[in-house]
């Protein structure tokens, strides 16, 4: 087992520690310098029994998990199983790399909870890319929920927001009015920065797998927030209190999409480094989750119960 120290475009100050799981020594060699130019700490296990050892034993020792999915003793599917039935590993993102890129296959390991894919030959660039988009999903739900003041006298109010800031504050504060906090901030957090991003920026699904390759999405909201056109444009979060739950909508100043495709993890979109957010908030998140007219608007609703 190697330990290998990298540098690269993460946002955060902290080594994010990566587990590197394959059976191939060569293919850990090709993660392992592929990644040495970040930051970040990885560690390699050669079979899912190994990478179980290593989880079980530090359960909040590892930021995320690059796994292969065939490999003896215990393959990538079955420790993706266990993992995902643990809930000491709820919001550790498992990237699953695989040469089999057959859509049947690809749908299991989503439906499992494997929401990010590589195949089998990559780019470093594309490895970096997918590697840093759901760290940042990590970082955003453990530090929201960790930094939630208590919102639960909350009945109804509405909030402005326009930078990403503002975005992953709020959604911090009202997910804490919510029975289940940690799975209700992931799914505020992505439909909000969307209507930052997507909405009001008009940055393209296109432009973003681009800028997320370049490492520049971030500079890119930045730069765009800055300029007279979009300066002006706010979003809003609707909060609702019932006896049946609670409602937010969500509305920003764009023209809309076409929300309809991004409702259901597609496989076809596995291999990217983002648009599965939605569909992990509909999956995860909210009991009910619903686009309005042109798409600029969406309601989402937590039942008073937890969600299963």
């Amino acid at each position: 087992m190697n330990t290998v120290m990298t540098r690269g475009c993460a946002q955060s100050a902290d080594r994010a520690r990566l587990l590197l799981v394959d059976d191939e020594p060569f293919n850990l060699e090709i993660l392992a310098e592929h990644l040495d130019d970040a930051r970040y700490d990885t560690v390699q296990a050669c079979n899912g029994a190994e990478a179980w050892q290593l989880l079980d034993a530090d359960p909040a020792g590892f930021d995320l998990v690059l796994l292969d999915r065939m490999m003896p003793i215990m393959n990538g599917m079955e420790l993706l199983t266990k993992v995902r039935a643990d809930a000491r590993f709820a919001a550790l993102p498992i990237v699953m790399q695989t040469a089999a890129a057959a859509k049947e296959q690809v749908a299991e390991g989503l439906r499992q909870g494997a929401h990010y894919y590589l195949t089998k030959p990559f780019e470093r660039e594309v490895l970096l890319a997918i590697v840093e988009a759901a760290l940042e999903q990590r970082r955003n739900r453990i530090a929201l929920v960790d930094d939630r003041p208590d919102p639960r006298s909350l009945v109804a109010a509405e909030f402005e927001f326009r930078t990403l800031a503002e975005a992953r504050r709020l959604a911090g504060f009202l997910a804490g009015a919510c029975p289940e906090p940690g799975q209700v901030v992931l799914g505020l957090t992505e439909l909000m920065i969307n209507a930052i991003e997507h909405g009001n920026l008009g940055i393209t699904y296109r432009e973003k797998s681009d800028l997320n390759e370049r490492c520049a999405w971030r500079d890119e909201v930045e730069r765009r927030l800055a300029l007279p056109e979009y300066a002006g444009r706010r979003a809003l979060v609707k909060v609702a209190r019932t006896d049946s739950g609670i409602s937010f909508i969500i509305e920003d100043e764009g023209a809309g999409f076409n929300w309809q495709r991004y409702m259901e993890m597609d496989p076809e979109r596995a291999f990217d480094s983002h648009g599965r957010g939605i569909a992990m908030s509909r999956m995860v998140s909210f009991s009910v989750l619903e686009y309005l007219g042109r798409g600029n608007v969406v309601r989402a609703t937590v039942a008073s119960r937890p969600i299963p």
